[in-house]
């Protein structure tokens, strides 16, 4: 998987959005669709060389989860957080494109605001 590019103008709506969110817990953003990715964003105290496409390959299962989970009574799939030993995962994607964050520790509720927060840029909003 390579990179794909994503406009200076949508990749800097993503990294206010964030930002905006959860201020200096935000680690990286990562945009990605079916046939690529880019890293938009990395927190200068963080190594420059971390290989994303694991990340990536691994992510880009979400594309199915809207369709996986249809009809549970947990209601519509939003978001997914994965938990590291040293942050955060946050998955937001619609059908062919996705963004995933890597934070330091949230409440519930940063969660849900950053997860809202790149939903939104996404949906054009």
């Amino acid at each position: 998987m390579g990179t794909d590019s994503i406009g200076e103008g949508q990749a800097d709506k993503f990294i206010r959005a964030c930002r905006t969110t959860i201020g200096d817990s935000l680690r990286s953003i990562t945009y990605f669709t079916r046939d690529g990715y880019e890293q938009i964003y990395l927190r200068s105290d963080l190594e420059q060389d971390a290989d994303l496409t694991g990340f990536v390959d691994y992510e880009s299962l979400g594309f199915d989860a809207p369709a996986a989970y249809r009809g549970s009574e947990l209601g519509e799939y939003r978001f997914t957080i994965r938990v590291f030993e040293n942050g955060y995962l946050v998955r937001v994607n619609t059908s062919d494109e996705g963004v995933f964050v890597t934070t330091d520790n949230l409440t519930l509720r940063g969660f849900e605001e950053v997860a809202t927060a790149i939903a939104e840029v996404l949906a054009g909003d």
